[in-house]
């Protein structure tokens, strides 16, 4: 079977096209680096996603700040992920790398702040 991929793992975004024969990689074109084919065993078998969203501040300079995974979670968690997210209300100040939500949906994946929020003056 033939499976259209466009890696994410640089920014280059390689279109690859791969054979794929009972779950397994048998060729792969259109990769521009070893990369791609890394990526495209990786989703064959265990995709995993990070994450980067907003998530609301109490009495801030800015109603949001914004947050990342600490690392990739599980392609199947990212709804669970995203809920739990949407959930959180930081209190003001907030700074960057301070740990929003600890491990997120069972993930084992923290939810850190990628942005300062000053208190309103």
């Amino acid at each position: 079977m033939r499976r259209e991929y466009t890696c994410i793992i640089c920014p280059i975004g390689c279109d690859m096209t791969a054979e794929i024969e009972d779950n397994e990689m048998v060729s792969l074109v259109g990769n521009n680096c070893a990369k791609g084919r890394v990526y495209v065993q990786q989703e064959l078998t265990n995709p995993i996603r990070t994450i980067a969203t907003s998530v609301l501040v109490k009495g801030g300079e800015l109603p949001l700040a914004s947050v990342r995974l600490n690392k990739p979670v599980p392609k199947a968690s990212l709804f669970k992920v995203m809920a739990e997210a949407k959930k959180v209300i930081l209190l003001a100040p907030v700074r960057i790398g301070q740990v929003a939500l600890q491990n997120v949906a069972g993930t084992g994946a923290d939810l850190v702040v990628t942005k300062h929020v000053d208190t309103i003056h």
